[in-house]
């Protein structure tokens, strides 16, 4: 983990160029991951022959508000770290630790958003495979690296800031009050 983390550090501290080169690189791993967990449900439904734990209409009604928090909250912070000049993307952030905007309310709302994205997208696909094995894997997957590789490597970069902003700031789940 140790050799990850100094490979991501190096890059994100590297020339603005290089950081931009490499940004599409890790942006189109990171969706192409969401979109294998999807496809990967999505066939073993198929090959398991399961349906959807709700019907029509429940699946639109509980499926909207997933989809759309999440979108939003996806969108809300790719959006926030493009206003402090960076992206959410590792090798490619930001040149200040950013702890306002969603990330007031918790370290990861991009994730968080994408999770609410993932259960939505299994309610609305009527995928129990998605809503009950891939989602819960991909967020323990996506724990995992923050945990071991994304948060040390924020420590190194901002130091005493980050430990402190880690402290009064979730990880995953937003408090609503700060």
């Amino acid at each position: 983990m140790k050799n990850i983390v100094g490979f991501i550090h190096r890059v994100a501290t590297r020339k603005r160029h290089t950081r931009i080169v490499l940004a599409p690189v890790f942006a189109a791993f990171f969706l192409s991951l969401v979109l294998l967990t999807v496809f990967l449900a999505i066939k073993s439904d198929e090959v398991f022959n399961l349906s959807g734990p709700v019907g029509y209409p429940w699946d639109c009604i509980l499926s909207l508000p997933l989809l759309a928090v999440g979108a939003f909250l996806w969108v809300w912070s790719v959006l926030h770290f493009v206003k402090a000049r960076g992206t959410p993307i590792p090798v490619s952030p930001p040149p200040t630790l950013v702890d306002s905007g969603p990330y007031a309310y918790t370290r990861n709302p991009m994730l968080t958003g994408v999770f609410f994205v993932l259960f939505g997208a299994g309610l609305a696909g009527r995928s129990p495979s998605l809503l009950f094995f891939f989602t819960p894997f991909f967020v323990v997957c996506s724990v995992l690296v923050l945990k071991y590789i994304e948060e040390p490597e924020l420590e190194r970069r901002f130091g005493e800031a980050y430990r402190e902003y880690r402290r009064k700031t979730p990880m995953l789940i937003p408090r609503l009050f700060r």
